[in-house]
């Protein structure tokens, strides 16, 4: 058990503060806006019971993982003797390199700290501080009490002991890191992400598939294999030979297709017209909410599958 700082209490900041605090963690939580910690305390309180159902706090009562986590009214307070520090405060640059000169300056030798950005480079916000070999970005995809891959993302001078002592408190509390071994715009999840994004807006804009036609493709077709399997396994096994026949099969489709997808679509342009109108008859905008919660207990039930599956077949 170690103490660990959570900077910002909003979704990622909330998140991260449930996954630690199960994982046995004493989780102090602080942010400069006090009632949006305490508020976040709150929404922490009724998802814990979604995730006691689900058997997803580790055979732990609700009450003794809430136990854990504590509001703070000051920084230094929630930095004391932490381990490991979080920070989780909107994605602008100078925002960013204020509060970690802040917690780089009030914080033990012994902690690293990590940032959950999801688009600025490690190094862009860690130049200046003189614990800059303690510091990297640890970007998760929301909420990370469900979905366990982390990105570890060390900057040109983060030291390799910082780094390892990263990704060891990440498995054990129950993450599966994606370690790089440099900084690149996008990181890995994201660079995925949004080479398939730029695919699905092209289909629709130019005419080629519907909204809902894409989404059946993922939900329905592929993702089914990727909620277990990564590309590069799921190539290995679509051939006798595997990934070395894969390839010199199928390389050539692919080559065929590559030079029309390197044409860019404005997503805020003319074709959002059509994907909104399409989006809004399936879930009109005041079920949003009520879907997303409805995502996360799904979430949650996947969780538990996969937990119970990967038990079974001694992954």
């Amino acid at each position: 058990m170690a103490n660990v700082a959570i900077v910002g209490s909003g979704f990622i900041g909330r998140a991260w503060a449930i996954s630690f605090a199960r994982a046995g963690h004493d989780v102090r939580m602080w942010d400069q806006a006090l009632a949006a910690a305490s508020g976040a305390r709150d929404y922490i309180a009724g998802v814990l019971g979604d995730l006691a159902a689900n058997d997803l706090l580790r055979g732990q009562a609700v009450d003794t993982v809430l136990g854990r986590i504590t509001i703070v009214e000051e920084l230094g307070e929630a930095l004391a003797d932490a381990v490991h520090v979080q920070e989780n405060t909107p994605e602008n640059l100078e925002v960013k390199r204020d509060v970690f000169s802040r917690i780089d300056a009030l914080s033990g030798p012994q902690a690293v700290i990590a940032s959950s950005t999801s688009a600025l480079l490690p190094s862009r916000f860690t130049d200046h501080l003189e614990g800059r070999h303690r510091c990297l970005v640890v970007h998760p995809i929301n909420p990370p009490y469900l979905i366990p891959a982390a990105e570890v993302v060390p900057a040109p001078w983060t030291s390799a002991e910082t780094v390892e002592r990263t990704r060891a408190f990440l498995v054990e509390a129950g993450h599966a890191p994606l370690v790089m071994k440099r900084e690149l715009d996008g990181f890995i999840m994201n660079r995925l992400q949004g080479a398939l994004l730029e695919e699905a807006f092209r289909l629709v804009a130019d005419g080629y598939a519907s909204v809902e036609d894409v989404d059946t493709g993922l939900r329905d077709g592929l993702a089914l294999r990727w909620s277990f399997m990564g590309p590069f396994e799921t190539v290995d096994l679509n051939a006798p030979g595997g990934v070395r026949d894969y390839v010199e099969r199928y390389q050539a489709i692919y080559s065929n297709i590559f030079p029309q997808m390197l044409r860019r679509v404005d997503w805020a342009g003319e074709v959002m017209e059509t994907i909104e109108a399409e989006r809004r008859k399936r879930l009109p905008r005041e079920e949003l909410g009520e879907r997303q919660v409805w995502r996360d207990r799904r979430l949650m039930a996947l969780a538990a599958h996969k937990k119970k599956s990967d038990q079974e077949f001694g992954q």
